[in-house]
Parts: C-alpha cells; structure tokens; sequence
C-alpha cells in the first residue's frame, strides 16, 4: 500500500522546516548566532523597501523568533568583523548566508558577457562605459560611497525608475560582482569594492549555471520541508519550465523523494521531500512535531514563495496588495496574515504611526470557519502585544472588524 502523509503532518513539517512552529516565548531573547541560523535555514530572507511597520526583512526574523534586536540583521550584513550574510540575488534582492556567495557568481559572469538584458543596451554606450569606469574609480580611491555622493544637478535622468545615470553604473558594478553592498545607513547602501567587502574565507569557486540551478533547487526543498513538484523552483523564482527538469532529474537520482500527501484539492496529491529531510516528515506523521506558534506573516515571507502550496494545505490565497490597486484590494494594503499554531486564521492590515508610537489596524479578520474563540483570542493578543513591542508601539487601534466581536475581545485581552 502507498502511505499517504495526512494534512496535519504536511503541515506541521512545512512549518517546521521554516521555523514557525516554535512556541511564543520559547526563548527569551535571540542571539546573533541564531539570527543567522534562521538565515541560513531559510536560505535567503527577502529584502524590501515599504515602512508600513518594520521593514519586511526584520518581520520575517520576528516571525520566527519574536521581539529581537533587528540591528543584529544588520550586522551580520555589514559589520566588517562578521558578514556572514550578504546582500545579493535569490528570490529577489535578499540577505544571504556569505558561504553561499559563489552561486551569484554565475549571474555575474552574464552581466559582464553582456547577457543582462537590463544593462546589454545601456552599456553599448561609450559615454556610459566611461561612466562605469569614473564611479569605479571614485569608490576605489574614497572607499565605499552612496548614490548621493555622485548627485549633480545637471545631469540627465535615466529611464529606470527614473534612476540616474550614477546609479545605473553602481547597480551595474553592483551586478557585475565589482561591488557589493558595504552597508546601509538609514536604508541607503553604500557600495564598495568586493575585494574590500567578501570575507577572505568566502568560497569563490564558481559554479556552472547548472550546478547553481540544481543547488538552488535543492536549497528550495529543504527550506519548505514538503511542496509541490514546482516550489523548489519557485523558492528561487526559477521558471517552472527550467525546474520541472531539474526536479524530474533529481527525483531519478533519489535526492528529491516524491511522496503521496493528503491535501485540500480533493484527492492525494504527488509533493517532494529532499532525501535527507523524509525523517523529519516521518516525525511530523508520528505527532513528534506539532506547530505550537501564533505569529503574523509579512508580505514578503519565505513561506508564501512556495506557490500554490498556500491553497493547496491550507486553504488559503495570498496576495500581496500592495500590487493591486485600491479600489480592488480586499484585506489592505499591507496585509498580513494570522499563523495560530498550524492554521492560517486571519489577517490584518496594520500601519505604524511612529511619532504617536500607536499601531493602526486599518481592517481586522478571521478567515471563514474561525470563530473568536478565547483560547484563539488570547494566542494573537500575545503574538500582538510583542508585535507592538518589536514595532515600539504601544497603543492600538483597530478600526474595523470581522467579526466585530474579535475587535472587542482582543482589545480586552490586550
């Protein structure tokens, strides 16, 4: 007979394999070691620019871990002393584990052989090339520098995000693999010569870009512990053309394990396991791991690159709408969903007014089937008061609810 894994143990090792299982408050305060463990676990933590609280990049630390320190993030990018993460290209523009460094190295080699088709036009232009050559020149002689260091009113805006010309050159070095991103005062990078910031043990060995696909995908699995033949490839945004072979071929050789699991489509479904996490699996089926975490999920969280695997276990679609327009957005536009234990319950669309130090619930609800129970209640409101913590906050306000009553019960737990 063929085992089919039920829903609840898929869950509970999707879960776990992201390390959002842990009870609230299982460790009082993380260290800097554990920050970049969670990194390294997840493979990549998403970068991103929007402040309607804190930074997606620390939400996804906070998620994991609770109220922490996000300068820790910080320093483990940029302290000079430490850099065991890097900024650099995976899913999208994240932090990645430094020991991995020689997998952007093939992104690298296409941007100088011109196959970048961002920059291939841009850099015909001979008045651009000696544009590269000034910036390098500059940062090589004065150290690392900002965008605003080379700002002169005078000079022509290029059509990238109406970026200019400066800018275009330090992203080009940026992808050429000259520079990397030294630090980030208030958000804005200061580049500098790789040379001067790759720590000297970082591997620079560089691999095809076969051998860094098929890595990549093997990282996908086992970040997600259990998905859908297409996630793996997903985790890094790799076309389901190009990952679908290499999934196919991995399978062959044993190292993905395809397994037959229970989930919400109506009929067992085929997923992957990565070889050396089917024990881990088996652990879930046996009750030995069972999600115990209330959290809230930013936009931009590891758990929602694994597409369709939302709906496809939990029943639930997730969008980022801050891509849609207002008038067609449903829960906000930076709404972020409720994780109690190993069930998605809710979302909410939270804004930090930080000069009042309040925290505004624009709109509050649970997802059809959840009712506000007390034990429910009671779980976010302590997830809740330590997200108002981390955010320095502390007044809340919720404006709307669905239902009403999980307003009026959670403003009285809190």
């Amino acid at each position: 007979m063929t085992l089919v894994y039920p829903l609840a143990a898929l869950r509970a090792f999707a879960l776990h394999s992201l390390k959002l299982d842990a009870p609230n408050g299982s460790e009082p305060s993380p260290s800097l070691d554990a920050v970049y463990e969670t990194v390294n676990q997840l493979g990549a933590v998403q970068i991103d620019t929007l402040q309607m609280v804190a930074r997606a990049h620390y939400l996804t630390i906070w998620s994991r871990h609770g109220n922490y320190d996000p300068t820790m993030l910080d320093r483990l990018a940029f302290d000079p002393t430490d850099r065991r993460t890097f900024e650099g290209w995976y899913h999208a523009a994240c932090y990645l584990p430094t020991h991995e460094y020689r997998y952007q190295m093939p992104r690298q080699r296409k941007t100088r052989e011109g196959g970048h088709q961002w920059y291939a036009k841009w850099i015909e232009n001979p008045a651009n090339q000696a544009l590269i050559a000034s910036v390098r020149e500059r940062i090589q002689t004065e150290g690392g520098l900002r965008t605003s260091a080379f700002d002169n009113p005078e000079a022509q805006r290029g059509s990238w995000w109406d970026w200019k010309p400066a800018k275009i050159a330090l992203e080009y070095l940026f992808a050429y693999g000259d520079l990397m991103i030294a630090d980030r005062p208030k958000f804005q990078r200061v580049y500098d010569l790789t040379e001067r910031v790759l720590p000297g043990w970082a591997d620079q060995t560089e691999p095809t870009p076969q051998e860094r696909d098929r890595f990549w995908v093997e990282r996908g699995a086992k970040a997600l512990g259990v998905s859908l033949p297409r996630n793996p490839g997903d985790y890094t945004w790799m076309g389901i053309g190009k990952s679908r072979k290499i999934v196919a071929d991995l399978v062959k050789e044993g190292v993905l394990i395809e397994v037959q699991g229970e989930t919400l489509t109506g009929h067992h479904q085929t997923l992957i396991v990565h070889r050396d996490q089917l024990q881990g699996l088996q652990r879930a089926a046996s009750g030995e791991i069972c999600p115990q975490r209330t959290t809230f999920l930013n936009p931009w969280d590891n758990f929602w690159w694994a597409q369709n695997r939302d709906e496809a276990l939990w029943g639930f679609r997730h969008t980022i709408e801050a891509y849609v327009p207002a008038p067609k957005r449903v829960y906000g536009y930076y709404s972020m969903p409720i994780l109690h234990k190993d069930r998605l319950v809710g979302r909410f669309d939270p804004k930090l007014e930080r000069a009042a130090k309040r925290l505004r619930i624009k709109a509050l609800h649970l997802e059809p089937g959840f009712a506000p129970t007390d034990e429910l209640t009671h779980a976010v409101a302590i997830a809740m008061r330590d997200f108002m913590a981390f955010n320095k906050a502390s007044d809340l306000v919720i404006e709307t609810s669905n239902p009403p009553e999980f307003a009026v019960k959670l403003m009285q737990m809190l």
